[in-house]
């Protein structure tokens, strides 16, 4: 039994299991920059951070069987401001020829820009190993971003970001980065990209500010540039089948390749409906959503969960077991978006 909710200051042991297992750039093994992040999103689910822009919302996915957490996501209200700039790469091509010896190139050409007043950013996706292909779970993290962006719209911005993972070396090395930051900073991918969460003054100052001909790179490195991953394809696919597209972009870390959407173009964010609990178990089920309750209590704040529903009109219908996990009653408001 899998559940989707707010992260608690009391999840910081579960986070860091999860975090020595991993040590990714999205959930890092250092318990000062979890508690870092876990107070940021205690603090945004609260409204304790005045300006919504600023809010960073980390779920958890908890098994409710051992109450172990196995997997977390994330949005960003806002990525890219006067202190902390959305840095990225504009991806162009370029042609050149010569008559004289009857030569024609077309060059990738990377140009470095900065945005001070950013899009909302869904990120964080992490799974415990030892859960994929149960139930979904990648599925349901990434989901309820988009139940929660609905939710609240006026909270987020016009056009969401998701910065994809392109293929990493077997050491978790960016060939983009040995390549490129590296020679202008000194610094490992793992480093850079740590200090990037709180200071980006350093990449301004330090990589170049003109046209970077990745023709320059080694074969391999220019290969992945706006490329995913093995592992993440089905992100990418699931992504481009509820509406967003490739925007020639792509961190300057790793080469990843950004997908953007206008979140009112956004299916599931479209297809959210706000029903009314009946006091009725199912009969037959319609199709799965991911139901949502949400409640000012601090240790009850926010709820998901993937269950079969019908759905008549303005009302929904759940089984028990839904409910109970939800602590949901007949009455009571829900919101869903389909899971299937």
């Amino acid at each position: 039994m899998l559940l989707l909710r707010d992260v608690r200051t009391d999840d910081l042991a579960g986070l860091q299991r999860l975090a020595e297992v991993l040590n990714t750039v999205n959930l890092p093994n250092d318990p000062k920059a979890l508690e870092k992040i876990i107070d940021t999103s205690v603090r945004s689910f609260a409204g304790r951070i005045r300006d919504p822009l600023e809010r960073e919302y980390l779920f958890v996915l908890e098994d409710t069987r051992s109450g172990h957490l196995v997997g977390t996501s994330m949005i960003i209200a806002r990525h890219g401001t006067w202190d902390a700039p959305h840095v990225f790469f504009e991806v162009s091509k370029r042609q050149t020829y010569s008559a004289t010896i009857d030569r024609h190139f077309e060059h990738t050409i990377l140009s470095i820009a900065y945005n001070y007043d950013g899009p909302t950013e869904i990120g964080g996706l992490v799974v415990d190993p030892s859960m994929r292909g149960q139930g979904k779970p990648g599925k349901q993290l990434s989901f309820v971003r988009f139940l929660f962006i609905g939710m609240h719209r006026a909270w987020f911005r016009d056009t969401v970001l998701a910065e994809l993972l392109p293929p990493l070396l077997p050491d978790g090395k960016s060939l983009l980065w040995e390549a490129l930051g590296k020679k202008f900073t000194g610094l490992d991918y793992l480093e850079a990209d740590k200090l990037s969460r709180s200071n980006k003054e350093f990449i301004k100052e330090l990589f170049p500010a003109v046209d970077i001909y990745a023709t320059l790179f080694p074969a391999r490195t220019q290969r992945v540039i706006g490329k995913v991953g093995p592992n993440t394809e089905g992100v990418k696919k699931m992504l481009e089948r509820i509406g967003f597209q490739y925007v020639e972009r792509i961190d300057p870390f790793d080469g990843g390749p950004h997908f953007e959407a206008k979140t009112e173009e956004i299916s599931l964010i479209r297809k959210l409906r706000r029903c009314k609990l009946l006091d009725r178990e199912i009969e037959s089920e319609d199709e799965l959503h991911l139901v949502a309750i949400e409640r000012k209590d601090p240790a009850n704040r926010f709820r998901a969960v993937k269950t079969p529903t019908r759905i008549d009109g303005e009302t929904i219908c759940l089984p028990a077991w839904a409910r109970d996990v939800l602590r949901v009653e007949p009455g009571e408001r829900v919101y869903c978006i389909p899971f299937e």
